[in-house]
């Protein structure tokens, strides 16, 4: 399908992705137009993943609010900057013949995709938040908005890639079975990171925290808070011994220190 260059610019509705129209994937194959809408999908993904962050803060008050509202464009921004490299160059090796921006644009558009849907689910949050005190509930929720934003997410950057393949000839059909190896590293490398940025959402039984002690991994998390779905006096208790336990650290530090 032929797509008039002069049509194509940056005030190009960036939400078309959702009807992932091949028009749309036209306009990211364009390599001069790509480069502007790099920037563009960026800009985007951490307005509406800081505006999500702030929603998944305010759980445990302003504070923690402003720093999830940071932490979740960081969470987006360093998974990409980690796993991103290994994929672009691997694919150069096998034969892909797409620019650096025209590859960034097709994985920029599924995490367009991801923070979009992601954002559209605030409301339901926010009910929960005003309606309930469940904190390993509102953990599993989060959770789960994200793991559906990131089933549509993976969908449109296969659309993306099979576009350039079939259409373009510019993706060899192997790169779509690495694609997909690709993906579950970056979920385990996304996964990881938010295990170490945590905590999100904040307890309220402790202590603002910018960030905690490593321990466990996000898997074992997730577990333990579907454990305690049922039973919030088991996680309130829990918070509350890993408080004393926190207390008591605190306290050794300053007898250390005035020894």
């Amino acid at each position: 399908m032929f797509v008039n260059k002069n049509t194509m610019n940056t005030n190009q509705p960036i939400f078309k992705v959702f009807q992932h129209s091949e028009d749309y994937f036209e306009m990211l194959s364009d390599s001069e137009f790509s480069r502007k809408f790099v920037i563009k999908q960026i800009l985007f993904i951490l307005l509406f993943t800081f505006i999500y962050g702030i929603v998944m803060g305010s759980y445990n008050g302003f504070l923690q609010s402003l720093v999830t509202g940071i932490k979740l464009p960081c969470l987006i921004l360093l998974s990409l900057l980690v796993c991103f490299p290994a994929l672009f160059v691997i694919q150069y090796m096998i034969g892909s013949t797409m620019t650096l921006y025209q590859m960034a644009n097709i994985i920029l558009s599924g995490f367009f995709v991801f923070s979009t849907i992601a954002l559209s689910f605030a409301p339901i949050v926010i009910f929960f938040m005003i309606t309930g005190d469940n904190y390993s509930f509102l953990k599993l929720l989060h959770v789960a908005i994200f793991t559906f934003s990131g089933i549509f997410a993976v969908k449109t950057i296969i659309s993306g890639l099979t576009f350039s393949c079939e259409k373009k000839n510019i993706y060899p059909k192997l790169g779509m079975q690495i694609f997909k190896i690709w993906i579950v590293i970056l979920a385990f490398v996304s996964s990881q990171l938010a295990w170490s940025l945590r905590p999100f959402v904040g307890s309220r039984e402790l202590p603002f925290e910018l960030v905690r002690e490593r321990g466990s991994n996000f898997y074992v998390g997730v577990i333990q808070s579907a454990a305690n779905l049922f039973d919030p006096s088991a996680n309130s208790a829990r918070d509350k011994q890993d408080k004393l336990l926190n207390q008591q650290a605190d306290t050794t530090l300053k007898t250390i220190d005035v020894k």
